[in-house]
């Protein structure tokens, strides 16, 4: 929310002006306009190349999605590492929007971790696969298997890819397990246990859901308590079968096979009883042997279901959306008279900031009851005289800085082109830091704010950024950079810190607050057609939900009750003989 300078706190009670609210219904027709099913791909591969001399590799999984106007390759994520093992199964998935309709393309770039360094050109490359995500989905079983290539000369080995549409379980489970008598696999000393589970699939196969930690030199380990949301162990079929592998840890990667049993989750929501005390067998110890018995037993010492909250529990308790836009006015973006300009004033059609903001603005509206949005523009000259500001009023009026709907940004947009002079530094911290005034005010749960940035990127405070992200990171506050232009976005996506924390001064951000957009991925080669709508409205507000739990959860904030439904009063109806 913008406000005068010397304003720091919200009064207490603001009237509908002073607020933006997501309503309910609103979301309904948020996610009724788009058309995409959630898929869970997980990632196995088989005989990686080798690159290490004493052992082997230590594989980790890169997917890469590609933008649909720049045509661009974006990082999405990265699975784990695993050591010494050129059969890796990552436990790790990518949760992705599958839109039936759009050819969605996908890389997968393997590498061997060589160093703790995030920077992937610090470790040595294993090869690539490149697909859809249709194909994944499309091919026999959700399964794809590819070879994967990428240096010349050389068999890199197979990726296996497997699709689940996921449902809408909400629930999650604590639980925690011991063992008793494992067999002893180790020469000298004990085992060192460790399971793993593994949910089936329709076609006998299964998927690695779970590892639990190792426990040194014991035969009878008990293992931490853990979470595990219900949609990854059993995709919210109860009778699914659940295969739970023990094996002894080797430091080599070539962990020894104990043995393994199979159970359901309706099996183990029992809890602990005699029903979860499961014999470990191993399969070829049994063939061989008459006298064998079992290699151990494992026992369910708790489980525990709990019911995760959503972002929608909070909206429906009457928790408020506030949405601030900044619109970047400085003079990287080019002369506003000239063709080239980002902020060029076509008479005919919308400029490059003036399509980002309708496209992005009219999603944000749909979160947002009453439709009033403060408006700010940094990084110009002010008129009369020629004052450099880094958070004005669009509207002209400090005092109160709504605009109504995205129109009115939009015209407010227009008409301070006409009278400002576009100048610098391009300082991201003074808009930053003014939400984050309200946001320090009003901590309790009632009220989330959003900070839209629209910029060229080209920053010039970016250690005072980081400063004002780290310190609005303990906020009930998220910040969306949508990027416009064809410059390097860099500083913007370090920023985003989905993959290195954003950190200033050895503070770390408590949690990530930043999502980053680059229009171009959104937009035609001729940069005056949206291609997917749906696409940028996703991801868009992509990190929002999971930005809002993550300071409510950290704060213990529990969403308030939803009010009952409005029933209308019944009229007794007289009939008139």
């Amino acid at each position: 929310m913008w406000a005068p300078d010397k304003c720091t706190a919200l009064p207490p009670k603001m009237d509908s002006r002073y607020t933006s609210t997501a309503g309910i219904g609103d979301l309904k027709q948020l996610s009724a306009a788009i058309p995409a099913t959630r898929v869970e791909v997980s990632v196995s591969c088989r005989n990686l190349l080798d690159r290490d001399t004493f052992s082997k590799s230590d594989p980790i999984c890169v997917l890469y999605v590609q933008g649909m106007g720049s045509k661009e390759w974006r990082e999405f994520g990265r699975t784990e590492v695993i050591d010494n093992t050129l059969n890796p199964d990552f436990v790790r998935k990518f949760i992705l929007d599958y839109f039936f309709e759009e050819r969605e393309n996908l890389r997968f770039d393997l590498y061997d971790v060589d160093s703790k360094s995030p920077n992937l050109s610090k470790h040595d490359f294993l090869g690539q696969v490149f697909c859809t995500l249709g194909e994944i989905v499309g091919s026999q079983g959700s399964r794809l298997e590819k070879p994967i290539v990428g240096i010349p000369g050389k068999k890199c080995g197979t990726i296996i890819l497997t699709a689940e549409e996921l449902n809408c379980c909400r629930d999650a489970v604590l639980m925690q397990f011991c063992a008793n008598k494992l067999d002893k696999k180790d020469f000298f000393g004990k085992s060192d246990p460790f399971l793993v589970f593994y949910r089936s699939n329709e076609d006998g196969s299964f998927t690695i859901c779970h590892k639990t930690e190792v426990v040194k030199h014991t035969l009878n380990p008990v293992w931490q308590a853990f979470k595990i949301s219900v949609r990854a162990l059993c995709n919210g079929d109860h009778d699914r079968t659940i295969k739970i592998e023990v094996y002894d840890w080797d430091r080599d990667g070539s962990h020894d096979f104990i043995g393994e049993f199979t159970t359901s989750y309706r099996e183990l929501s029992r809890g602990q009883s005699q029903f979860n005390v499961y014999e470990v067998v191993n399969p070829k110890k049994k063939g061989k042997k008459k006298k064998y018995t079992n290699s151990g037993t494992v026992t369910l010492l708790s489980f525990l279901v709990e019911t995760e909250v959503s972002f929608l529990d909070y909206i429906k308790g009457g928790t408020q959306i506030n949405f601030t836009v900044a619109i970047d006015f400085t003079a990287s973006n080019g002369n506003p008279a000239q063709p080239t300009s980002l902020h060029y004033m076509n008479p005919y059609q919308l400029n490059a900031y003036g399509m980002a903001l309708k496209a992005v603005g009219e999603i944000v509206q749909d979160y947002d009851s009453d439709k009033m949005f403060p408006a700010l523009g940094f990084g110009a000259k002010l008129p009369p005289d020629g004052r450099i500001s880094h958070e004005f009023a669009l509207n002209g009026n400090p005092q109160n800085p709504y605009c109504d709907g995205i129109e009115g940004v939009m015209e407010a947009y227009y008409r301070s082109l006409k009278s400002v002079q576009l100048y610098g530094p391009t300082n991201f911290a003074p808009v930053i830091n003014h939400v984050a005034r309200y946001a320090s005010s009003i901590k309790d749960g009632s009220q989330y704010f959003v900070l839209l940035i629209v910029t060229d990127g080209v920053i010039s405070d970016m250690a005072q950024t980081k400063e004002s992200i780290v310190n609005a990171s303990k906020l009930p506050m998220s910040i969306i950079i949508v990027g416009v232009g064809p410059a390097e976005f860099d500083a913007m996506v370090e920023l985003d810190g989905d993959d290195v924390r954003v950190s200033s001064r050895g503070r770390y951000a408590e949690r990530d607050i930043v999502q980053f957009v680059p229009f171009r991925d959104y937009i035609d080669r001729s940069g005056n057609h949206i291609l997917s709508m749906a696409r940028l409205a996703k991801d868009v507000l992509a990190e929002i939900p999971e930005q809002f739990l993550s300071y409510m959860r950290a704060h213990g904030i529990k969403p308030s009750p939803a009010p009952p439904p409005y029933t209308p009063p019944t009229h007794v109806l007289q009939t008139q003989i």
